[in-house]
């Protein structure tokens, strides 16, 4: 009994994709049911990588046979799914299911740029964009494609975003790697808040112009204070741009 096989069986049976972990569960759980089976027993430690090849030649397999179904996996989840051009028959056997409105292209813009430069900020966002990204983003994270994943190590401590397991899943990836080439939207250059600089120890941030030993040098000079004129006009904010 070939391990390819096994997993065949239990893909088969299993009500939802499973990743390799609740694989190893399952070979892990089988001795309990094997009653002497020495094939079980040996199969109860089974490494992910003897998981992984097995799980490859069995969609090599089903592929190469040209079957109505064949053996994918999506985000990091193995499942037998029927091939695209049988989903008329489908769809009058257990009817056609509603699916999410289609994401507009400002947010398939967005999303993009996340998905190929994360983790990113959304001020880094607006600067590939050249618009505000306010509402676009609501909609990312309501749908659950985009998440926050901690604060950037920068002044101000900006939330930084990334794509969900749910991403992958909408687009039928397997992983962030099977992403298409895009070179061009790696190599745009981000123009990144300064470091977090403190002057000691527990105290506030201070600029790094005014970083000195002696405390009392932090404080700003009366010339400084006469450069910061009022009627200085703040710089363009980015346009603004519905969902």
């Amino acid at each position: 009994m070939e391990l390819k096989s096994i997993l065949e069986a239990v893909l088969f049976s299993a009500q939802k994709p499973l990743n390799l972990k609740e694989l190893r569960d399952v070979f892990a759980t089988a001795v309990e049911h094997a009653e002497g089976n020495e094939i079980a027993r040996s199969l109860k430690k089974v490494k992910e990588g003897q998981l992984t090849a097995a799980l490859e030649e069995l969609a090599r397999d089903h592929e190469a046979a040209n079957r109505s179904y064949r053996l994918a996996c999506v985000a990091g989840s193995w499942q037998f799914v029927t091939q695209p051009e049988f989903a008329p028959w489908l769809k009058a056997l257990v009817g056609h299911r509603l699916r999410p409105s289609r994401l507009s292209q400002p947010a398939l813009e967005t999303l993009s740029i996340i998905a190929y430069r994360q983790p990113i900020t959304r001020a880094e966002i607006e600067q590939v964009r050249g618009v505000t990204v306010d509402g676009v983003m609501q909609t990312l994270l309501e749908r659950g494609l985009v998440e926050q994943v901690g604060r950037a190590e920068v002044v101000g401590r900006p939330m930084n975003y990334a794509t969900t397991g749910l991403f992958l899943e909408y687009f039928g990836l397997r992983s962030l790697e099977d992403l298409p080439a895009a070179d061009e939207l790696r190599r745009i250059v981000l123009q990144k808040p300064e470091g977090l600089v403190t002057a000691d120890p527990g105290l506030a941030t201070a600029p790094p112009d005014q970083l000195s030993s002696s405390p009392e040098e932090l404080k700003p000079t009366a010339a400084s204070k006469a450069e910061q004129s009022p009627e200085t006009p703040a710089p363009d904010s980015p346009r603004s741009e519905s969902k």
